[in-house]
């Protein structure tokens, strides 16, 4: 099945708390002269143009990115993170997808590896990574991505963040997340991984972390944003997950100064909340 389009979602709090989680690792990252790949395994078409039919149809930025540019004040991580996606882009009414994030961060010694399987976004991901200029360093292949990113591991240069955004379509999404990171850590156990998930009323997400916790049970970090009540009928998706293995030591920190006041900024009901848990060697 290959409906899903990320570009009916694109700047939705979702992506805000995935972004800015992204942005900490990957600013991390650079930190080391040591070069390192980023792979994303579903990375969709890279750049979302917010006038164009797909957005306005169902309007999700305007709780998500819209909500943090009008916002008078910001924690200065997250005001440092909007500029920044303001700064990459070229056009104020586009918004960016992992890939355009991460290919705005590397350096010229980083390396991306980009997978997509749906064709019409996999042609606009092509022209949207041509149009950065980065050449032989990024690499975009039409193909599963849970299976490619297994066949890159371990990187030539030992340092890699690896983001994990799979729709959640299917049900058998939520045990491939799990597999494909059990193979990942056998073949490359000091990766970064960044998993997102949806927070759903469905039993699949809600039992999702426990057992990517048994993964690493003493170098995780577990962050969620709810940005209202779970609805009294169970349908649609009250929050997102971020679950990063091998975290950088300050993303905790980082992240207890930021997210009360994403969680306010984000609010669409006074049951938005954000859960942070956390073991970091």
């Amino acid at each position: 099945m290959l409906s899903y389009r990320h570009a009916f979602h694109a700047g939705n709090h979702a992506d805000m708390l995935k972004h800015f989680i992204l942005y900490l690792v990957l600013d991390y990252f650079n930190q080391k002269d040591k070069p390192y790949w980023y792979i994303d395994t579903h990375s969709g078409a890279g750049v979302y143009d917010l006038r164009d039919d797909a957005a306005q149809k169902i309007g999700e930025y305007a709780d998500g990115i819209a909500r943090f540019q009008a916002a008078p004040v910001l924690p200065k991580l997250v005001a440092d993170f909007v500029a920044h996606v303001a700064a990459s882009l070229p056009e104020t009414h586009l918004y960016c997808g992992s890939p355009w994030l991460a290919q705005s961060l590397l350096r010229d010694a980083d390396k991306m590896r980009l997978f997509e399987l749906h064709p019409t976004d996999f042609r606009l991901l092509l022209d949207n990574m041509r149009a950065a200029n980065l050449g032989r360093r990024c690499i975009v292949k039409q193909e599963n991505g849970f299976a490619g990113l297994i066949a890159l591991l371990p990187p030539a240069t030992r340092r890699a963040v690896v983001l994990i955004d799979p729709p959640y379509e299917q049900k058998q999404d939520y045990a491939s997340v799990v597999q494909t990171l059990k193979d990942a850590l056998k073949r490359f156990e000091q990766g970064c991984y960044l998993l997102w998930y949806p927070c759903l009323s469905r039993e699949e997400s809600r039992t999702l972390p426990e057992k990517l916790v048994k993964l690493m049970p003493t170098n995780y970090l577990h962050a969620q944003l709810h940005v209202h009540t779970p609805r009294a009928d169970g349908f649609g998706m009250h929050g997102s997950g971020m679950f990063v293995l091998n975290p950088p030591y300050l993303l905790a920190k980082q992240l207890q100064e930021t997210l009360p006041e994403i969680t306010r900024v984000l609010a669409q009901n006074d049951g938005a909340k954000f859960v942070l848990d956390y073991q970091i060697k």
